[in-house]
């Protein structure tokens, strides 16, 4: 392990056994979270009784928990870190007293003494927290919760309602934090993948009410907080850059059905930064001839000019630009259910049919709800049902310190058949269908939680069949790059090696240089019986186990309904064999490195 060393110009007060400690305790955060650590250690410090004659000077105190705004965040793909990041920013412009904190950071003792708290939490795939929140939901959950009769409480959920369990997470944190005794200073919002369109009035509303709960306090007694220096691009979600395309080439066999794209994009002149591990945001444009479909199905015509919240477009650009029309999502079907008055699609809505409803959204598009529930549609409704066009964030394939200012994707495009015509995916089709020289609207979304260890020496074992094997050629290419000694092991699988073996070449050039040391492959359908990279988990078990009773970093990538789960009970089981556990303390443990941050999913 890299030893954390305190600056010469500073000399330590610590013995060798509490310098160990203190390195123990740091390794592997962020720069963020090393200045709330500094600011924490500043304030205890503060607090606690002179011990020495001449003790060290430390900064201002910081001020004590329960004296503040506390926001807590849960995030997977950034959402809602950005808009806590927001909150936390308007807060201190405002002049209120303030302290922003990713969920997995926060000391669940403090709870007790809050008394101003808003929490920011997304809610991923079948109802589950993202992965830094999970040990804030269960403890807050569980019966070790303290009672929270002084806590005034504000929850925003982010979630995407084209999944049953919409939001579910944050409604259950609203829900518990008043079961304990809190009292909810702004009202609950629950976001679509428009997130902005209820995040701005909630945080309009929630700073409103900061302010007022807050106004006790001396805007002199407020935080000064520490920054880091960054050098940001201009260029962000909200203003992509123009990124130029430099190759787009076919990864997959010709005879192979799927199409499997290998994507390099020019980054320069952006000053956009990434490091493996992050994603890259892409703002598309729907395919022209879906759009076409569109409005042949509604007998509408894409000239006509359509004017919604005070924007007017003709409604071909709408469609194309503008609306989302690739995927299903419960408000729209139930704009079309009381459009139409079709009965199978009011009783589908009904909460004791979610099943069928969950069987809609994986079975149908809207394209394939205007065909068989024909309505009359204005162009103006229309356009006022469908959710705004959101951007598709894909897992980087490279690392800048081999590629320079370019980013690599690894893209499956979705083109498929189904009730009698073809179908597509917004953000794939677009990439597909965009060649080089052209244009792609990019941002860099960061996902700290996904990155590389910061100690070097670590051992890193990656988990990615299909495209979910992007980010590993990322991690393969900046720990060869930057000379990192720790070991690299990847388990990669997919349907026949002949056809669907992405990088083969690159990967076994690593092995060859020593890049990459171990590669297990796992090819569903070149036998008889399927085996899948779980299973070959298991048939690895003893050595995976060793790898992690070594300090090793866990890495899963890939498909969140299917795949992680079953990797996730593969681990377990390993974890139960090989380490002489029970099924429930095999299970802590791993979810135990899950907190530590050495098992990290990157899941959709």
């Amino acid at each position: 392990m890299n030893a954390v060393v305190a600056p010469e110009f500073l000399p330590t007060p610590l013995n060798t056994d509490k310098s160990a400690l203190l390195a123990r305790l740091v390794e592997g955060l962020q720069p963020a979270e090393l200045y709330w650590v500094a600011a924490w250690s500043a304030s205890l410090a503060a607090q606690a009784p002179s011990q020495s004659s001449a003790p060290l000077a430390v900064p201002s105190p910081v001020k004590a928990v329960g004296e503040r705004l506390t926001i807590v965040y849960g995030s997977q793909t950034g959402n809602a870190k950005r808009i806590a990041e927001q909150l936390a920013e308007r807060s201190e412009a405002a002049g209120l007293p303030v302290r922003l904190v990713r969920a997995n950071a926060y000391p669940h003792r403090e709870l007790a003494q809050e008394r101003y708290l808003a929490v920011v939490i997304s809610t991923q795939g079948e109802g589950e927290p993202p992965d830094d929140a999970r040990g804030f939901v269960e403890f807050i959950a569980g019966k070790r919760a303290p009672k929270l009769p002084s806590l005034q409480f504000a929850v925003l959920g982010l979630g995407d309602s084209s999944y049953p369990q919409f939001c579910v997470i944050g409604r259950q944190l609203d829900a518990r934090l008043a079961e304990l005794g809190g009292a909810r200073f702004a009202p609950f919002g629950e976001t679509d993948v428009d997130v902005e369109a209820v995040a701005k009035p909630w945080l309009d509303k929630t700073l409103e009410q900061a302010r007022d709960v807050l106004k006790s306090i001396a805007p002199a007694a407020r935080i000064s907080p520490l920054h880091a220096v960054s050098n940001r691009s201009t260029y962000s979600r909200e203003r992509p850059f123009a990124a130029t395309v430099l190759a787009n080439q076919r990864i997959v066999a010709r005879d192979n059905a799927r199409d499997v794209r290998h994507v390099e994009l020019s980054l320069a002149g952006s000053g956009l930064q990434y490091a493996p591990g992050d994603a890259l945001g892409i703002w598309p444009s729907n395919p022209s001839v879906l759009v076409e479909q569109w409005l042949a199905a509604l007998q509408l015509d894409g000239a006509l000019d359509v004017t919604h919240e005070a924007r007017t477009l003709t409604l071909t650009q709408w469609l194309t630009r503008e609306r989302e029309i690739t995927r299903l999502n419960r408000s729209f079907v139930a704009t079309l259910a009381a459009t139409s008055g079709h009965a199978e699609l009011i009783r589908v809505l009904q909460v004791e049919n979610a099943a069928d409803f969950s069987a809609l959204l994986a079975s149908d598009q809207p394209i394939d709800l205007l065909r068989r529930y024909p309505a009359i549609w204005k162009p103006e409704a229309l356009v006022a049902a469908l959710r705004p066009l959101t951007p598709r964030l894909y897992s980087i394939a490279s690392s800048p310190q081999l590629v320079g200012d370019e980013v690599h994707l690894t893209v499956a495009v979705v083109d498929y058949e189904a009730h009698g015509s073809p179908h597509f995916g917004a953000a794939s089709a677009f990439l597909a269908a965009t060649d080089e020289d052209g244009k792609v609207p990019v941002f860099i979304e960061s996902n700290e939680r996904f990155h590389l260890p910061a100690d070097s020496t670590r051992d890193i074992i990656m988990i990615g069949p299909g495209t979910g094997v992007a980010p590993f050629r990322a991690f393969v290419q900046e720990r060869q790059e930057s000379g990192a000694s720790g070991r690299n092991w990847l388990f990669f699988g997919n349907r026949h090696f002949a056809q669907d073996f992405l990088y083969q070449v690159e990967w076994q050039e690593a092995l060859k240089q020593g890049a990459l040391h171990r590669l297990d492959l796992a090819f569903s359908r070149d036998q008889s019986s399927k085996t899948y990279v779980q299973d070959r988990l298991r048939e690895q078990g003893a050595e995976l186990y060793a790898w992690l009773q070594n300090g090793a970093h866990l890495y899963v990538c890939g498909d969140s309904a299917h795949m992680a789960k079953d990797v996730h009970a593969a681990l377990i089981e390993v974890i139960t064999i090989h380490g002489k556990q029970s099924p429930d303390d095999a299970k802590a443990w791993l979810n135990e490195l899950l907190q530590q941050g050495r098992y990290a999913r990157d899941v959709y």
